[in-house]
């Protein structure tokens, strides 16, 4: 018996089945095999086209079907992982009315900003935990303004894993965290935040049905079920951010748990028992996976958009022609801790809400043409973006998450020596890495969510711990002197 977990990225549609009974993923894939195409037509812009997630969809669980042998009645709940604060919407026939705007996109930046200074801080903080900053109600503004007609047919307002979970059951529906992570729930009323949608003139008919993030959200379709391969009345049981979810598959649920991820963006993750936040809205405050009324349960997640993107653009324009990012992990580890001067500023991927939504772009600093080559420059940029998450955890800190542990799954720059050993020293944290996923993660919250599991300990009882990172106490020092150095370079950009 299985339970299928789908991750549904910017840069990819993943798969996976886990086996109920060992907990192991039995079979994964991922589509297309380059990455999909974003949309921009204009600086700042991103989007992405709906039917391109359904059609890698369906050859990802195909794919993980004949992989796995599988029979369609052996898999017995599904879950969803999502890119976050994108913006899809549907006419009154579950029609996609245009390209989706995603989560990189900052258009919206304005709008978010003017409703942070028109309805004050103290009533957005208090209430939404965040600025409505550049987030999906601040992008759906900006489509009221500039295209009134396309506005005018919306039936429902989604995010990414809403439309993708319509597209499977039929039923357009959405969670709280889902509404928290479109700055869309006013936690102070536990409803959706009227105030914002009076603010820009929404209606909140716009919103579909809430549900909670596990439990039976809705059933496969019949036509559906042929499509993809699957039995026609399979349950939809749990859905998540793709964030909220990376910190469930890690197991992290609890106050002063931590959770990180360093693929395209960066991000920190950490568990609150209060609904404290930023005051500054650099690092934003949302509805945890488990959070309830009765349980406070509050996600505190800091994002740096250049991270792994930054890894790949030195791979693509910087490293020797053919080189894997295994060699050049080699070629990092064989510069000195601090890059003997080199620093990078790690920015260049749009907007950067803990820089207050700045595009501060990236930047290459004390370079000599002598002395330095291609691997000061790898190590440079390894380094530069464990700094910028140093600059958001002190943040975090200040909102009273202590981070003495950091989980993350062993993969994308979590695969390099010199990165994850500098976050080990930079922050003093122990950094514990594990076989995970989204994808796999998603699965298991789908066994939660359908009552296979008891709970999340049963859930994760297979989870295993590959490696440990501990701070090297005897290179403290060096390892502070280049952060400091890198931080005197960024507050005067």
């Amino acid at each position: 018996m299985y339970l299928l977990g789908y991750d549904i990225g910017s840069s990819s549609i993943k798969a996976s089945l886990v086996n109920i009974q060992t907990g192991e993923a039995t079979a994964s894939a991922f589509f297309p095999k380059k990455e999909m195409g974003i949309k921009s037509i204009k600086t700042g812009w991103a989007e992405q086209d709906p039917a391109i997630w359904w059609e890698n969809l369906k050859l990802a669980t195909q794919s993980v079907i004949e992989q796995a042998c599988a029979t369609p009645k052996e898999i017995k709940a599904i879950g969803i992982s999502y890119q976050m604060h994108g913006l899809v919407v549907v006419d009154e026939h579950q029609k996609v009315i245009r390209d989706a705007i995603i989560w990189c996109d900052s258009r919206a930046v304005p709008y978010g900003e003017k409703a942070f200074e028109e309805l004050g801080n103290e009533k957005c903080l208090s209430h939404l935990l965040n600025s409505p900053g550049n987030f999906t109600l601040s992008k759906l503004a900006w489509l009221k303004e500039n295209e009134p007609r396309n506005y005018s047919a919306i039936r429902y307002i989604m995010l990414p894993g809403d439309y993708i979970a319509m597209r499977l059951t039929g039923d357009a529906r959405t969670t709280v965290s889902g509404l928290s992570e479109g700055i869309a729930w006013d936690f102070a009323a536990n409803a959706p935040a009227k105030f914002l949608y009076d603010y820009f003139g929404f209606d909140t008919k716009l919103i579909p049905e809430i549900v909670p993030a596990f439990g039976r959200q809705g059933y496969l379709t019949a036509e559906v079920a042929k499509e993809l391969g699957l039995e026609t009345g399979t349950p939809v049981t749990y859905r998540a951010g793709d964030q909220p979810n990376n910190a469930l598959s890690l197991n992290v649920f609890h106050p002063g748990e931590v959770a990180a991820t360093a693929g395209t963006s960066g991000v920190v993750y950490g568990v609150n028992s209060d609904a404290k936040y930023d005051c500054l809205s650099r690092v934003n405050s949302f509805a945890h996976v488990n959070h309830s009324e009765q349980q406070t349960r509050i996600g505190a997640l800091l994002c740096i958009n250049g991270t792994a993107i930054l890894n790949a653009w030195m791979k693509n324009n910087i490293a020797p022609e053919n080189i894997t990012y295994s060699e050049m992990n080699e070629m990092a580890a064989e510069i000195p801790i601090g890059s003997d001067g080199v620093c990078i500023i790690p920015f260049g991927n749009g907007a950067e809400r803990v820089l207050n939504n700045r595009e501060l772009d990236c930047s290459i600093h004390g370079v000599n043409f002598i002395r330095h080559g291609k691997a000061h420059l790898i190590r440079a940029a390894q380094e530069g973006i464990a700094f910028s998450f140093k600059y958001g955890m002190d943040i975090m800190n200040q909102m009273g998450i202590a981070t003495k542990t950091i989980r993350a799954g062993l993969a994308n720059l979590f695969l390099s020596p010199v990165f994850r050993q500098t976050l080990s020293n930079i922050t003093g944290a122990t950094v514990e890495l594990y076989n995970t996923d989204g994808s796999t993660g998603a699965a298991r919250g789908a066994g939660i969510g359908a009552g296979i599991f008891k709970n999340e300990k049963e859930a994760f009882a297979t989870l295993k711990k590959i490696i440990t990172v501990t701070p090297e106490t005897n290179n403290e020092k060096e390892t502070m002197e280049a952060y400091h150095r890198w931080l005197a370079i960024l507050v005067d950009s």
